[in-house]
């Protein structure tokens, strides 16, 4: 009895005292005591029977039981497994200590005595290990029960269960062999099992390497497929726990059985008109699964698609395309759910997926004669649906086909244009042979006629998709001209200005009280705002052509003053015309950038302007952006309102602001809103450009500039030119304080953007760093003069001292002449010694050597009075070229100097080579 002493003292330390002496608490200790002490068999099976009872209907008595019975039916389950009756009794009353009863709910404060029987039971590991061994008991009653008990300890306690069961020893494979039980055991299992791996990745692999995808199949095959009950639903659901979010699962699947199984799920079977609740059910609960293996990568690692697009191109080998068009755009009998997520399923297929892209552009839809591509048939869903997520879910189809595919865009655009206006008067939905691009431009006009901008929203929508990022189909589009509402008013009317035009008239649809008239008009104007601003986004074009009617940049500054339009409404207005400034390339005056923001500044002020910007980033459409058409798991409690919205177009009382609300959340999905901020940013910055560098314009100079009658050229040169540098100084100053203006303006709102702060910061930088870069071009300018002054300089240098060098060597050739002569001479001396040591000859030699000695000093005067005169001008020459280098800053004397030593060192080396 330790045992029940110890639980008897936890419950009564969260009762109290009370309960314990009640009638309730006294009669289920009589009955336990009978169990535990009970002489006769029959008698002990007696008091189980009445203790269950009492349990199944008594709140005291489940309190009461938990404070003292888990102790005694846990020991008859381990001693008495002899006893089939006492052992089902046992297992029957513990299923009902941990079911809730029909008791009135309790309030959050009251004990929930199911929750507490479950915690104290499940806190063991050996008590799960007990009721896991009664799975093998032969006995029909004792596993269905177990299953039962065991799955209702899942549901109040799954995390405490589910470790305990990984703990255990083949736990997970009693429970799948289950599954080929018994069709009422196998179905308490399959259950267990469902809830079991709900976010249990361990198990859900354990699940697979036991063979739980055969098991899986084989069950909803023999239950009939999606014509099957709620077996095939749960089944369903255990196969989307164990692919969800586990790639390797998923890797297993498609290598072992395939997604046959899978595919063949979808196939409509017998009258195909007839969805019943369950059977609208199974095919979500199948279109789930397939949901889950499209975006398998971009749930876990967005960055890495490969098994969700390995998953992708399987899927469509095996024909799935062909049943999702079946479900979703053929049988419009078919439940508005089903539709929708078929839908879903086809967008998320096509996705960044050139090769399925394809395979959908070629799908044709209808038998022979009446047949048409499917995405026309998408498209005509799009303009007539009357429900608003019958609307989202096809245009999400487009959405994704046209991401990133400009062939796509191209083709669907290559055929927008008029129609005649017999095609025009008929029935759009009606004729199957009106190409893509002229049935999305009727849907475009229509409500000119009708006076309903719904149609042309939703074909605005789509009109968005097919110019995202490609501006040859924005030109072409641009090329695009209608005839006007009443010819007398002139010729053709640019499409660009049609929309414009609707924008003006869904803002005359509201009420003196600014509230919306007609239903759909808030969000009609985003919805056209966000195709002209994804319109004129890097499109100078475009721009030109929004500026060509003057009224719409007023119409602009009036929508972000009106206080009636919403937030995000005003914001973006503040962003199209914001594009008119960054993408605007036009010189002429009125319609450039620098106009624009003259008349922002002038009509609402630039501070006014940039709040708009940070006030649509702080709503909550911004805040709470998120991917497109993101949904819940389906699960058992929530797939029946899910088949339930197939009611929803017939409903008058169906609420209109869940649609608005959707209708939003579709144009600020999270790609959008990442757009907008980066192109906040850009608009920043442009008009901090265009502050810092004003345009130029022919100045026109005043009367007191021109020169005076009195005044000379110099002087006026001289005046002009100190007017000139005041001006310059002045417009220096005023630039800088025109950055730092809109730099401060920039700023404003708080906005949290580092980037965008980084790229306006540099304002006044920008003027000082233009002043600098001005002061180095004039310094370069001196300095290149001043090198071609020093090369001249240098080349004069170099022509004197070839001079000098010519006059060292006619005073060298002097010399050795002047040497000659006095070999000459010595030699005649010999001569003349010689004929008078001889006698022979009597020869004045005196004389001769006179005559000799005066002709060679005439000569060699004459000579050298000719170098004297040339060293004097060659002296003068060399004294200016001394001066000259000495104003220049380079010593004479030195490089003087440097010549002398390199002659030295020539004459030496002359020298040498005259020795060897």
């Amino acid at each position: 009895m330790d045992l029940v002493s110890k639980y008897q003292g936890v419950v009564g330390r969260v009762f109290g005292n009370d309960n314990s002496s009640s009638n309730d608490d006294s009669y289920v200790e009589r009955l336990l005591d009978r169990i535990s002490n009970g002489q006769l068999a029959d008698d002990r099976r007696s008091a189980m029977a009445e203790l269950q009872s009492v349990v199944a209907e008594s709140h005291a008595a489940q309190l009461a039981f938990g404070a003292m019975g888990f102790p005694v039916l846990l020991s008859v389950l381990k001693e008495e497994r002899d006893d089939v009756e006492m052992i089902r009794g046992a297992i029957e009353t513990l299923v009902s200590a941990v079911s809730p009863t029909q008791h009135p709910k309790l309030s959050k404060n009251e004990v929930q005595p199911a929750l507490m029987n479950s915690d104290l039971l499940s806190r063991e590991v050996e008590n799960i290990s007990l009721l896991l061994s009664l799975l093998s008991e032969e006995d029909f009653y004792i596993r269905y029960y177990t299953l039962q008990l065991l799955t209702a300890l899942l549901t109040n306690s799954p995390t405490r269960l589910q470790e305990a069961i990984l703990t255990i020893p083949r736990g997970i494979t009693r429970l799948v062999d289950m599954l080929m039980d018994r069709e009422v055991i196998r179905n308490e299992a399959l259950l267990l099992l469902t809830y079991l791996t709900r976010e249990a990745e361990e198990i859900q692999k354990i699940l697979v390497f036991e063979g739980a995808f055969e098991k899986i199949f084989s069950i909803i095959i023999e239950e009939g497929g999606s014509e099957g009950g709620v077996v095939v639903q749960d089944c369903l659901e255990l196969l989307n726990n164990l692919l969800r979010n586990n790639t390797s699962n998923q890797v297993l699947l498609r290598e072992t059985i395939g997604f046959d199984p899978v595919v063949s799920i979808l196939k409509l079977r017998g009258t195909t008109y007839k969805f019943t609740q369950q059977k609208t059910i199974n095919l979500l609960s199948v279109l789930d699964t397939i949901t889950l293996l499209i975006n398998a990568d971009l749930q876990t690692d967005p960055g890495r698609d490969s098994n969700g697009l390995a998953n992708r191109t399987v899927l469509v080998q095996k024909k799935v395309l062909d049943h999702l068009l079946m479900l979703g755009v053929e049988s419009q009998w078919a439940p508005v759910a089903l539709r929708c997520m078929a839908l879903r399923c086809i967008a998320d297929l096509v996705i960044n997926h050139p090769k399925n892209r394809d395979v959908l552009a070629s799908k044709v839809l209808g038998e022979d004669p009446q047949v048409e591509p499917a995405l026309n048939s998408i498209l005509r869903i799009i303009l007539r649906t009357s429900s608003t997520q019958e609307f989202l879910a096809a245009d999400y189809v487009l959405q994704n086909f046209c991401e990133k595919n400009p062939d796509g865009q191209t083709m669907l655009v290559s055929n927008l244009n008029p129609q005649s206006s017999s095609k025009i008067r008929s029935p759009f939905e009606e004729d199957v042979d009106v190409p893509f691009g002229s049935m999305l431009l009727h849907g475009l006009t229509l409500s000119e006629s009708d006076g309903d901008l719904e149609i042309c929203c939703r074909a605005a929508s789509v009109l968005s998709h097919l110019l995202k990022d490609n501006i040859q189909c924005k030109e072409k589009v641009l090329q695009v001209e209608l005839e006007a509402p009443t010819p007398s008013l002139g010729g053709m009317e640019p499409l660009m200005h049609r929309m414009v035009k609707y924008l003006a008239l869904v803002s005359s649809m509201k009420s003196k009280d600014g509230k919306a008239s007609a239903s759909g008009s808030v969000y009609i104007h985003p919805i056209i705002l966000k195709l002209l601003i994804i319109w004129l986004f890097d499109c100078p074009r475009a721009v030109q052509c929004f500026l060509d009617s003057h009224p719409h940049v007023t119409y602009l500054l009036e929508l972000m003053s009106d206080q009636t339009a919403t937030v995000c409404v005003r914001g973006l207005a503040a962003v199209l015309l914001g594009e008119c400034i960054a993408y605007n390339k036009t010189i002429d005056n009125g319609k450039n950038a620098f106009s624009i923001v003259d008349a922002v500044s002038q009509k609402i002020g630039l501070t006014s302007y940039f709040s708009k910007f940070d006030e649509m980033q702080n709503s909550l459409l911004f805040t709470s952006a998120k991917p497109a058409l993101t949904r819940k798991p389906l699960s058992r409690s929530n797939a029946a309102s899910m088949s339930e919205i197939e009611n929803v177009e017939e409903d008058d009382t169906t609420d209109h602001n869940s649609d608005d609300f959707s209708m939003l959340a579709m144009v600020f999905d999270s790609q959008f809103v990442d757009f907008v901020k980066r192109l906040d940013a850009k608009i920043r910055e442009q008009i901090v450009e265009i502050y810092s560098h004003p345009k130029t314009q022919v100045a026109v100079v005043p009367a007191e500039l021109e020169q005076k009658s009195e005044e000379s050229d110099k002087e006026y040169i001289q005046r002009l030119k100190r007017f000139v540098e005041k001006q310059c100084l002045e417009i220096q100053d005023l630039l800088s304080r025109n950055a730092t203006l809109a730099e401060d303006l920039a700023r404003t709102g708080g906005n949290d953007s580092s980037q965008v702060e980084r790229k306006v910061s540099a304002g006044s930088e920008r003027v000082q760093v233009e002043t600098l870069r001005r002061d180095l071009h004039e310094t370069s300018q001196r300095l290149e003069t001043l090198k071609a002054e020093k090369s001249r300089i240098e080349a004069e240098a170099s022509m004197y001292q070839s001079a000098a060098s010519k006059m060292e060597s006619d005073l060298k050739s002097l010399s050795d002449a002047y040497n000659s002569l006095e070999e000459v001479n010595f030699q005649l001396e010999r001569e003349v010694k010689a004929l008078k040591s001889g006698g022979s000859v009597s020869v004045d030699v005196e004389a001769i050597k006179a005559e000799a000695k005066e002709e060679a000093q005439r000569e060699s005067e004459a000579e050298l009075n000719d170098l004297l005169v040339c060293l004097g001008q060659e002296q003068s020459k060399v004294e200016k070229l001394s001066a000259r280098l000495s104003e220049l800053g380079v010593d004479a004397v030195k490089l003087l100097d440097s010549i002398g030593e390199d002659m030295g060192l020539d004459e030496d080396d002359d020298d040498d080579e005259e020795e060897d």
